[in-house]
C-alpha cells in the first residue's frame, strides 16, 4: 500500500519532485568536484615532496652552514699549471659538499637510536663543476710589422709597452686567447646498504641496474635519465671526476615529478671525491608510525644538538607557485563554497517540501479522516523526500565525476616553486641532490599535471548527503502534515 500510494504520488508531482532532485543534485556535484580536485592537489604535493624527499622519508636531519669567516672566499677557485707549449688542453674539478655542514656519519647510527625511528640513512650531497678548454698563445708584433715573435720573448723587444729592440716600434700582442667549457652537476653519494631511504629511493632504474650491497668502494655510477641523454651516456660508459674513471651501471628515472640530482655514486666514493671521509651531509630519517613524526622531531632535537630536523610539513609551507594558490583556494574557498551551496540546496528542498505539504491539506485532511494516524502521513512525506533525495544524490554523483574526468582530462598545468625552508644549505645549480626537503638555495620550479581522483569515500560521502537532503527536507515537511486535522480538508472544499 505505502509502496502504491508513494509511487503514485511522486508520478503526480514529477516537476516539483526533479526541482527538488536538480537543488540536492548540484550540491552533492560541487562537493564531488571540490573533493577530487582538493585530492588532485595533494597528490600535486606529494609529486613534489617525493621528489626531494625520496619515498618512504618522512624527515631529515641537516645541520646549517656556519657563516664564513671575514675575508675568506667561498667562492669557486681554479689552478691551471703553465705550460710551455703554445696550445695546451687544461681541466679541473672542483668538489663541493652541500646541503649545509657536514655530519659525523657516527650520528646517523644515534639518529637510529632515537625513540620513534624505524630507521635512518646517511647521504652526502655533492656539487662538481668541471672546467675544461686550452689557452692559445697570442703573438707579439711591432707596428712597423719588421719584427714578429711570440709573447714569451716580448720581453727581449722591450714588452707591450717598450720600444722594440730592432725597429723602435711598439710591439703589439696579437691573437692568442682562451676557450674554456664550464659543466656543473649535482653528486649524490649514496649508502649501497640501504637504498631503500634516501637519494635513489624515488628513482626507478630503467636500463642496467643499480648498486650491489658489495659496491660499497666500486669506481661505478647511477645516472639520472635527463643527464645521461645530455651527455649521451648509456649503460657501460665511462666519465672521469678529478682523475678518477667511474662507469656507469644503471640509468634511472624519478618515480614522481624530476629528479634533482645528475649524478649517484657510493658513499664512500663520494667521500673520496670530497675529501669528507666518515662524513655525511644529510640524515633520511624513516618513523616508525607517521602519525608520530611531530613527536619524532622533537626527540631527535632535544637528544642531537645544533641539527635542523625538517618534515614533509616543513618542506610544503615552502612550495610557492600556481600549485599552492590552487590548492590554498580548493580547501579554503571551494571548501566553504561547497558548503554554503549544499547547506543552500538542503534549505532549498525543505522549503519547497513544506510548500507541497501545504498545497496538500485536502489530501491529507482526508487521509486522516479516514483512519490514517499522523506518522502514517509523516512516513509518506519522508518517503517521498527520500526518493527526491537519492535521485538528487545519483544525478549529483553523475554530475560530479563528469566535471572530475574533466578535470583530468583537461590535466592542466600548475607550476610548483620550491624554495629554501632556511636550513643553510649550500645550494649549487640543480638544487641540492638529496640534500633534504626545501634546502635549495636557489629557487627550483616543477610542472605539474592536475587531476581529479574520485575516491570510493567521496561517492560515499555524496550518498550520505543525498539521504541526508531528504531526511531534512521530510522531516521538515512530515513534521507540518502532522500538524493538520481532517477539519482543515473539509474548510478547503469550496
Amino acid at each position: 500500500m505505502f509502496g502504491i500510494y508513494l509511487k503514485r504520488e511522486l508520478g503526480r508531482r514529477k516537476k516539483a519532485a526533479l526541482v527538488i532532485a536538480l537543488g540536492l543534485a548540484l550540491g552533492i556535484a560541487l562537493v564531488i568536484t571540490v573533493s577530487s580536485v582538493s585530492a588532485g592537489m595533494t597528490q600535486a604535493q606529494d609529486k613534489v615532496l617525493k621528489s626531494l624527499y625520496g619515498l618512504g622519508t618522512d624527515m631529515t636531519v641537516t645541520k646549517a652552514q656556519s657563516a664564513p669567516k671575514a675575508g675568506s672566499s667561498q667562492g669557486p677557485n681554479f689552478k691551471f699549471d703553465a705550460k710551455s707549449s703554445s696550445k695546451s688542453s687544461q681541466s679541473s674539478d672542483r668538489v663541493m659538499t652541500q646541503g649545509g655542514q657536514a655530519l659525523k656519519s657516527s650520528l646517523v647510527e644515534k639518529v637510529s637510536a632515537q625513540k620513534g625511528v624505524a630507521s635512518a640513512v646517511g647521504a652526502l650531497s655533492l656539487n662538481i663543476t668541471k672546467v675544461d678548454g686550452s689557452f692559445t698563445q697570442g703573438k707579439a708584433k711591432s707596428t712597423s710589422g719588421s719584427s714578429s715573435s711570440s709573447s714569451s720573448s716580448s720581453q727581449n723587444q722591450g714588452g707591450p709597452g717598450g720600444s722594440s729592440g730592432s725597429g723602435g716600434g711598439q710591439p703589439q700582442v696579437q691573437g692568442g686567447g682562451a676557450n674554456f667549457n664550464v659543466n656543473s652537476y649535482s653528486v649524490a653519494g649514496v649508502d649501497v646498504s640501504n637504498q631503500e631511504l634516501g637519494p635513489l629511493a624515488s628513482m626507478k632504474i630503467t636500463s642496467g641496474k643499480t648498486f650491489t650491497s658489495s659496491q660499497t668502494s666500486a669506481k661505478v655510477a647511477v645516472v639520472s635519465k635527463s643527464y645521461a641523454k645530455s651527455k649521451k651516456y648509456k649503460v657501460g660508459s665511462t666519465f672521469k671526476v678529478s682523475g678518477t674513471k667511474y662507469t656507469v651501471i644503471g640509468i634511472a628515472t624519478p618515480s614522481s615529478s624530476e629528479s634533482s640530482t645528475d649524478v649517484y655514486l657510493p658513499l664512500k666514493q663520494a667521500q673520496t671525491l670530497a675529501d669528507s671521509k666518515n662524513k655525511v651531509t644529510t640524515i633520511y630519517v624513516k618513523a616508525t608510525d607517521s602519525k608520530q613524526i611531530s613527536a619524532v622531531k622533537k626527540e631527535i632535537q632535544a637528544n642531537i644538538s645544533g641539527t635542523t630536523v625538517t618534515t614533509s610539513s616543513d618542506l610544503a609551507s615552502t612550495v610557492s607557485g600556481s600549485l599552492s594558490t590552487a590548492s590554498s583556494l580548493a580547501s579554503s574557498v571551494g571548501k566553504w563554497l561547497s558548503i554554503a551551496v549544499l547547506a543552500a540546496a538542503f534549505l532549498v528542498a525543505a522549503l519547497l517540501t513544506s510548500s507541497a505539504v501545504s498545497r496538500r491539506v485536502r489530501e491529507f485532511g482526508t487521509l486522516k479522516a479516514l483512519g490514517w494516524p499522523s506518522r502514517n502521513v509523516t512516513r509518506q512525506v519522508v518517503g517521498e523526500s527520500m526518493v527526491n533525495g537519492l535521485i538528487g544524490g545519483g544525478l549529483g554523483i553523475a554530475l560530479g565525476l563528469a566535471a572530475a574526468y574533466t578535470v583530468t582530462a583537461i590535466s592542466p598545468k600548475l607550476t610548483a616553486q620550491l624554495g629554501s625552508t632556511g636550513g643553510g644549505m649550500g645550494g649549487g645549480p640543480g638544487g641540492g641532490p638529496g640534500g633534504g626537503p626545501g634546502q635549495q638555495s636557489a629557487s627550483n620550479t616543477l610542472q605539474i599535471a592536475l587531476t581529479a581522483p574520485v575516491s570510493l569515500t567521496t561517492i560515499a560521502l555524496a550518498v550520505g548527503l543525498a539521504v541526508t537532503g531528504g531526511l531534512i527536507a521530510g522531516a521538515m515537511g512530515g513534521w507540518r502534515a502532522s500538524r493538520m486535522r481532517p477539519a482543515d480538508a473539509l474548510r478547503s472544499v469550496s
